[in-house]
């Protein structure tokens, strides 16, 4: 990316209830907005503030539309949105100069650049506990934008410049979990400080995420120990969560869920068809979607009911998956059946969120493709509406374009036309 502008948040950020506000410090310097523990907490603030809210220019509103509208997940009620149409429609529907793909694109660099920033000057924090905290919180920002970007573009930038490099997804990933290892030894040796809590927007559970994303990435790149190890680690009744309230919204509550003029979900069936659709006996399906909706509401619930509605960063029952499915690739099947039942079995009182299946255990047969696509189902259905689907698609190796009974229109998507006009490493764009 050619350049990327320090950001804080306009006016106050006051979010989870805490009654803390956070002044709009646009009147500084970058220099001087890094040079102190209280200035680079502000940046934090502003990279979740960038991150989660902002409605249609927020990442978590366009990583929900990319992946759900590529896969079937959901579907277009007002075709006048010409953008998330082209993406539902998918194709060379998708041009350059979509605003989805370039919003996405352009937030998600925004803070994964200012993380770095955070990184770069932590230690003009002089508090040992503060730096943890700076540090475990920007890591993790970095780690959610490139694992986004991951997602949807072959190559991405891990720096910040005229004609900054492009590296492969792959290597994104790995400075991402490489980064957030870091975080985890020096957050362990040396827990937060009195002064970093005090001053950031609540919510995030540091410890318990820094190895959620390492669990979750890692299984991407195919590192199932450090994927199993990491997931283990991760406290299955915590909660680490986005908060919200009524001046900082829901991004999509509300754009999205809180009316019907956008997209909602396909079905009652999470638009999953076959063996991938769920049991109607899933007591997840009403946490998930209404049945039945009025006129005037979106079908979708999940965790996007009101503006105030937290979001988790992750939920439990994804660590479970990531076991269950780190075991099925290393042909471990009994472990990876135990960690599977986990998810199946777990009632909605059981779960930190009420997210729960309340199943009978697995009893289809014990080989891996069988294993593998329940748990692919499983994962549809616990993560619903989250943004993981092209991911998973392509990773279990689902119907792709062009192919008999395509499961998503798209494999990765057009550089933004903003990012090809600026910088000359930009990559061509895929095929499909």
């Amino acid at each position: 990316m050619k350049k990327i502008l320090l950001f804080f948040v306009a006016g106050t950020l006051v979010l989870g209830g805490c009654n803390k506000e956070y002044f709009n410090p646009s009147t500084v310097s970058q220099d001087q907005a890094v040079s102190s523990a209280e200035g680079l907490t502000l940046l934090c603030n502003g990279l979740q503030a960038r991150y989660s809210t902002g409605g249609l220019v927020s990442v978590l509103y366009n990583k929900v539309a990319l992946s759900g509208l590529s896969t079937r997940e959901m579907m277009i009620l007002n075709q006048g949105n010409v953008d998330e149409n082209n993406i539902a429609t998918g194709g060379a529907s998708v041009v350059n100069d979509n605003a989805v793909v370039r919003n996405f694109w352009t937030t998600a660099q925004l803070v994964r650049a200012n993380a770095d920033l955070v990184l770069a000057n932590v230690n003009n924090a002089n508090d040992p506990g503060t730096r943890s905290g700076l540090v475990a919180y920007a890591s993790i920002f970095r780690a959610l934008t490139l694992g986004d970007m991951a997602q949807f573009f072959e190559q991405t930038s891990l720096s910040t410049g005229e004609n900054a490099p492009f590296v492969p997804r792959q290597e994104a990933l790995r400075s991402a979990v490489a980064q957030l290892e870091t975080a985890a030894a020096q957050l362990a040796a040396t827990p937060v400080s009195g002064e970093f809590t005090s001053r950031i927007v609540p919510g995030i559970d540091l410890a318990n995420t820094l190895q959620a994303l390492i669990a979750r990435y890692s299984l991407v790149l195919g590192d199932y120990d450090k994927a199993l190890a990491a997931a283990g680690r991760v406290n299955l009744s915590s909660r680490s969560v986005f908060n919200f309230n009524v001046n900082a919204r829901n991004p999509l509550f509300d754009v999205v869920f809180g009316n019907r003029n956008i997209f909602e979900p396909t079905n009652v069936n999470l638009g999953l068809t076959g063996p991938l659709a769920p049991s109607p006996d899933d007591k997840r399906i009403p946490f998930l979607v209404r049945a039945a909706p009025l006129p005037t509401q979106n079908r979708g619930l999940g965790f996007y009911t009101a503006n105030d509605a937290p979001i988790p960063v992750y939920v439990p029952g994804e660590m479970l998956l990531i076991r269950a499915e780190a075991y099925a690739r290393k042909s471990d099947l009994a472990n990876a059946v135990t960690e599977l039942n986990k998810v199946l079995t777990k009632q909605p009182a059981q779960d930190a969120f009420g997210l729960g299946a309340g199943l009978p255990a697995y009893s289809g047969p014990l080989t891996a493709d069988a294993v593998l696509l329940e748990i692919l189902r499983n994962r549809s259905i616990e993560l619903a509406f989250q943004g993981f689907r092209l991911g998973d698609s392509r990773r279990f190796g689902r119907p792709g374009p062009g192919q008999p009974g395509a499961e998503r229109n798209r494999n990765f998507y057009p550089y933004p036309r903003i990012e090809r006009e600026n910088n000359g490493n930009t990559p061509p764009d895929p095929a499909n």
